[in-house]
């Protein structure tokens, strides 16, 4: 964080630099420090802007703390709070630091015109989209550079999509609370405790899932596993079938009286251009399942078709019960109850867990109902969870 933009750094054509992650991972003071070096290494007489969601937010968690770190380095700072400026000078140069809130998308038009040698974005997630990418548009010095850091939102945030995985050409750090030396382990003991589920993987593991509304906030890591090699007593597979939308097989195994989601087959028929049907699916459910005999098939009930195909081959197929709402309170029991896990290689089902939220607009209508997105792996779950995992393990009879 400190050195990429230095020239011994392989990292120093790089347009800017992106660290996200958890909470208390020291990543604001270490990245604001560094921009002010560069910043003064690397210009003189040139603006600078340094924006947090609000003006007092931005004074609060980056300035008054960098202010005497940096004046301990032996720059002068002549502050003008009032006018949201400081003005920082070394032996060698002097730079206007003009700070701004970006919290609405009424703040871009405080920040047009302005010509700037590069821009802090503290916080950048919490801030509006077009502000950022206004404020960027204002980087018109060569050699200016964009620095971002901020805890991670939903997966689907537009920074995330805009800025993180896009190709932008920028340096990405992702920070956890042992990057930040200055906490003890009881310190840490005391975040990790504090937070479970969703929350933990954000705020403590710093990923990007979805939190407000979410569906399954109690999934977390202790429902993870990775491949063990266990031999499974017996197989299940759960399909919640699509034709445009995704088509979803999960492998379930049986060992030491708790489910194992193995192996996951996930096609989306709207995003390859190409429909497949029954009869393909059913060929790509045998290639999936290679020499496992599993003891039956749990497919969506409406799927009739598909059904009768899986049938012709030789599976013994149950249909599913769905329940949504019932399904749901069970698969939450069982994952807090520890009775299922998932294994870490699962991509899309466990991006599903971090996106699969309640519909507030049904919930503002009194109705307990999940939005109808990023649902295709949580129905099979859900049909798998109510169908066979909930019932004792000795009447799951084998064929």
């Amino acid at each position: 964080m400190l050195s990429w933009w230095t020239d011994a750094s392989p990292c120093k054509d790089a347009d800017g630099i992106i660290a996200d992650g958890a909470v208390r991972s020291g990543k604001t003071l270490c990245m604001s420090l560094s921009f002010v070096l560069w910043a003064m290494h690397t210009f003189n007489n040139i603006n600078f802007a340094m924006c947090g969601k609000t003006v007092n937010s931005l004074k609060r968690n980056v300035i008054y703390p960098l202010l005497p770190v940096l004046k301990s380095r032996g720059f002068n700072i002549h502050e003008k709070m009032t006018e949201g400026l400081l003005v920082i000078s070394s032996a060698t140069s002097s730079n206007c630091f003009y700070m701004f809130g970006g919290g609405d998308e009424a703040s871009r038009e405080k920040i047009q015109g302005m010509t700037l040698g590069g821009v802090l974005f503290d916080e950048a997630a919490l801030l509006a989209e077009s502000f950022v990418n206004q404020a960027a548009a204002r980087c018109s010095v060569n050699g200016s550079k964009f620095w971002f850091n901020c805890n991670p939102e939903g997966p689907n945030h537009w920074f995330k999509k805009n800025w993180i995985d896009a190709d932008k050409n920028l340096v990405y750090l992702h920070f956890t609370m042992d990057d930040n030396l200055s906490l003890s382990e009881e310190v840490k003991n005391r975040y990790r405790r504090m937070y479970s589920g969703v929350f933990f993987n954000r705020f403590i593991l710093g990923q990007w899932v979805a939190a407000d509304g979410v569906i399954y906030d109690m999934f977390g890591t202790d429902n993870l596993y990775k491949e063990s090699g266990y031999n499974y007593e017996k197989y299940f597979v759960s399909i919640d079938y699509g034709t445009q939308n995704p088509c979803v097989y999960l492998l379930w195994g049986l060992h030491g009286g708790r489910w194992y989601a193995i192996k996951e087959y996930y096609y989306c028929g709207r995003e390859s251009g190409i429909q497949k049907t029954d009869s393909l699916y059913a060929d790509d459910l045998q290639e999936f399942l290679c020499d496992i005999n599993p003891v039956a098939i749990i497919v969506d009930p409406s799927a009739a078709s598909f059904i009768a195909e899986i049938k012709s081959r030789g599976y013994r197929v149950k249909k599913a019960r769905n329940d949504v709402v019932d399904g749901i309170r069970l698969v939450g029991t069982m994952l807090s109850k520890k009775e299922i896990f998932f294994s870490d290689a699962l991509l899309n089902t466990l991006a599903e867990f971090s996106m699969y939220v309640w519909d507030t607009a049904a919930i503002d209508r009194g109705e307990d109902k999940p939005l109808k997105e990023n649902d295709h792996a949580m129905d099979a779950v859900r049909y798998f969870c109510s169908t066979v995992a909930a019932k004792p393990v000795r009447e799951n009879k084998s064929r």
